[in-house]
């Protein structure tokens, strides 16, 4: 009878014991909450990327000195709807069938599935702001509370420059803009006790068309200043069929009419600073945060965007201007401030990498893989290229030196990124290449589902605003 009441007591006190040490380590180290900031057709024209030295981009800059920026970081798709939808819900567009803006992903993608959804079934308070899924399809049960803001000022001094939509300075107060109102929503989140931990993401819709910001960003930018980007007159005489119609060489040679092509580039550039003012405006909150030193910062860009390249403007292809963007981490304890990492990564890796960094199991589904060992040593090696995909059965793959497409109809491109960083000579055809195309070739998807439902083709629905999902 000792014996029994001894060993009860001590089996009591040694759960008593781990209770307390379970507790004592909770307290220690809480979950990590998230800042998931998005930016909308922002290419590498950022400063400390240096792929033009136009741009003035500060805040960017700033928030790549706080940790580890991502020098090769390509899209799943170089358009919106694809491109967020892959991110998000951790499907490639060749195993979703989301290929297009007019796909409606909501039949295909539970909301349990989805990374927010994923990271509220893990006991995270999931909310934000602005543009994260693309604006046409949205779903209130992937947020607990969620600020759609829309409608900005008209332009003053409008101008069209082709196909382009109409844009130029405004002359209106900063706080009248959708991104600056997603930005205070963001700012106060991260000002806010929590009762557990947090999944903010904030959206920002600029620099997407159209390019309308306060003027002092135009002035930024003098239009007797602005430098057009590199440009070959016959950059497309080597190119596939297919890749000429991804092209659209007509566009291009409407908007380079007098001063069309200088002017869209100085709108860019203006709409380019804006978001970085709004962006430096995040990082100071961030800074300031109280759980600053628990908050995994990550900031994205859906995809890249070309403004005269390759006879080419806006996304739509498959080239390095359309599928390169922004890609920085802050992650208290893992990345070491003002590094940079030339690994060849893509956005599928978001969703896995967040899992990893804040203990929340990986569905089995997601596709991407983590990149926590690149976010822990900047040069770990690492031999996974990105695959960007456009339309069914196009796609490219991009490793540290080179990129390869292959088109539906079996066009093929290849190019040598050290020696044509611009990509103006198409070694698809030369022989001396043919292992370094198989080599590539290997990591094309396989799957190539059908193209899911449509919708509103291209024509994003009108968001509401309101103060909690579900209302």
């Amino acid at each position: 009878m000792v014996r029994s009441i001894l060993f009860i007591t001590l089996a009591f006190s040694a759960i008593g014991l781990a209770r307390s040490m379970a507790a004592d380590q909770s307290k220690a180290a809480p979950r990590p909450n998230v800042l998931f900031i998005a930016v909308d057709d922002l290419n590498h024209w950022v400063g400390h990327l240096g792929r033009n030295k136009q741009t003035k981009t500060p805040n960017l800059d700033r928030l790549a000195t706080l940790g580890t920026t991502f020098t090769r970081a390509y899209c799943a798709a170089p358009v919106c709807n694809p491109s967020r939808t892959a991110l998000m819900s951790g499907r490639r567009p060749s195993a979703s069938g989301v290929y297009a803006n007019g796909n409606d992903w909501r039949p295909v993608i539970s909301p349990e599935s989805t990374l927010t959804g994923t990271f509220r079934r893990a006991g995270y308070h999931v909310c934000g702001a602005g543009k994260i899924y693309h604006g046409a399809y949205e779903r209130d049960t992937e947020w607990d509370d969620y600020l759609h803001s829309e409608g900005n000022p008209r332009p003053a001094e409008p101008f069209s420059a082709g196909p382009l939509s109409p844009f130029g300075p405004v002359d209106a107060p900063e706080t009248e803009w959708s991104d600056h109102k997603s930005v205070d929503y963001g700012i106060a989140e991260l000002s806010k006790q929590h009762d557990k931990p947090f999944f903010v993401a904030v959206g920002l819709h600029k620099p997407h068309m159209p390019w309308t910001v306060p003027r002092k960003y135009f002035e930024m930018h003098p239009l007797d200043q602005v430098e057009l980007p590199p440009y070959r007159e016959d950059d497309l005489d080597d190119l596939p069929p297919a890749a000429v119609e991804m092209a659209k060489p007509r566009e291009h040679e409407s908007v380079r009419k007098g001063e069309g092509w200088q002017r869209s580039v100085q709108a860019y550039l203006a709409a380019v600073s804006y978001a970085d003012a709004e962006i430096g405006r995040l990082i100071d909150a961030y800074e300031k945060s109280p759980q600053r030193d628990n908050t995994v910062l990550v900031l994205w860009g859906d995809h890249g965007w070309h403004l005269g390249e390759k006879h080419h403007w806006r996304k739509f292809a498959l080239w390095e201007e359309s599928t390169l963007a922004p890609f920085i981490w802050v992650v208290p304890g893992v990345t070491k401030a003002g590094t940079r990492c030339d690994r060849t990564v893509d956005f599928m890796s978001i969703y896995p990498t967040l899992c990893d960094l804040c203990g929340v199991q990986t569905p089995e589904h997601v596709q991407g893989t983590s990149i926590r060992q690149l976010l822990t040593d900047s040069q770990s090696a690492w031999d996974r290229p990105a695959v960007t995909t456009h339309g069914r059965n196009n796609h490219a793959v991009r490793s540290e030196g080179w990129r390869y497409i292959r088109y539906e109809d079996g066009g093929e491109e290849l190019y040598d990124e050290t020696a044509d960083p611009y990509e103006w000579t198409n070694l698809a055809g030369d022989t001396r290449y043919q292992s370094e195309k198989q080599k590539l070739a290997a990591y094309l998807p396989q799957d190539n589902v059908p193209e899911a439902s449509g919708g509103q083709k291209n024509k994003p629905g009108k968001a509401k605003k309101r103060a909690k999902a579900g209302k």
